[in-house]
């Protein structure tokens, strides 16, 4: 037995994506984004539904322009809404993007620790956090190098630091490992899936890659071509050691690329 119980294409209501039936930590309701005005205007997300709970891992995928990358923005409060609501709970989120944004004039340590004084946390503490932080990074010894010295892994694990470093409840995630090579990617999986175990944050990640998504999270839910909405739901229960090659995760990727390559050629009809 696999352990795998695929979702089922949805339309309408709000979805519940996480496991369980804790408190909500990210709702969205019929939210709509439309760009611009007009004849031109761009329809990115069309009365989007959907509930994350509390201490979660959801996965969204979908074809390219569906608008991921557009929801994350408003979860993140980087832009509002059109029309619907956006709640979250528990502070506002961290984001993390493909590219690390580091400052180049600061070392690993110090791109951590700004984010500790802007917290107000007191000179003594910081130094001894920031440590804390590189060790669950697996960053030990490196805090002293600047961005353009780390390899494009490392830079991604300083944000992940950072991020922890400003104590939130809500991890966004977009398409953070899209430019690394594989075997990096496979290592950060690994530091994501043990921060995420550890810390029991909420993570909402967002990605092309069907069986990353799978190897990371509890939860994959794909959107429809833009204008955005949520179209199938699925529920990833794999057994033991999850690995991305897994034929578990293999035989779930076939399930949810179907579906995907549907949305591709219906967007691309048009």
């Amino acid at each position: 037995m696999s352990g795998i119980l695929p979702g089922s294409p949805v339309s309408g209501g709000t979805l519940l994506a996480g496991s369980g039936s804790g408190p909500p930590a990210i709702e969205l309701s019929g939210v709509s984004k439309i760009y611009g005005r007009g004849p031109e205007a761009v329809v990115a997300l069309d009365r989007l539904d959907l509930l994350v709970t509390d201490g979660s891992f959801v996965s969204l995928v979908g074809a390219s322009g569906c608008g991921k990358s557009t929801l994350l923005s408003l979860v993140a409060g980087l832009d509002q809404p059109t029309s619907g609501a956006v709640k979250v709970w528990g502070g506002r989120p961290a984001l993390i993007f493909q590219d690390a944004a580091l400052f180049p004039w600061l070392t690993a340590a110090e791109n951590i620790e700004l984010a500790l004084r802007l917290r107000g946390v007191a000179k003594g503490a910081r130094r001894e956090t920031v440590e804390d932080l590189l060790e669950r990074v697996h960053l030990t010894g490196f805090g002293g190098m600047r961005p353009h010295e780390l390899s494009g892994g490392m830079r991604q694990r300083v944000a992940i630091a950072r991020a922890l470093a400003q104590d939130v409840r809500v991890l966004l995630m977009d398409e953070p490992f899209g430019a690394l090579d594989a075997i990096t990617r496979d290592l950060l999986h690994e530091v994501v899936d043990e921060l995420w175990r550890e810390t029991g944050m909420t993570i909402l990640f967002v990605t092309h890659n069907v069986r990353e998504a799978i190897r990371l999270s509890e939860r994959v839910v794909l959107l429809s071509s833009r204008p955005g909405h949520v179209v199938a739901d699925y529920p990833v229960r794999i057994a033991g050691q999850r690995r991305i090659e897994a034929p578990e995760v293999s035989e779930l990727a076939i399930v949810i690329g179907r579906q995907l390559a549907e949305e591709v050629r219906r967007h691309g009809d048009r």
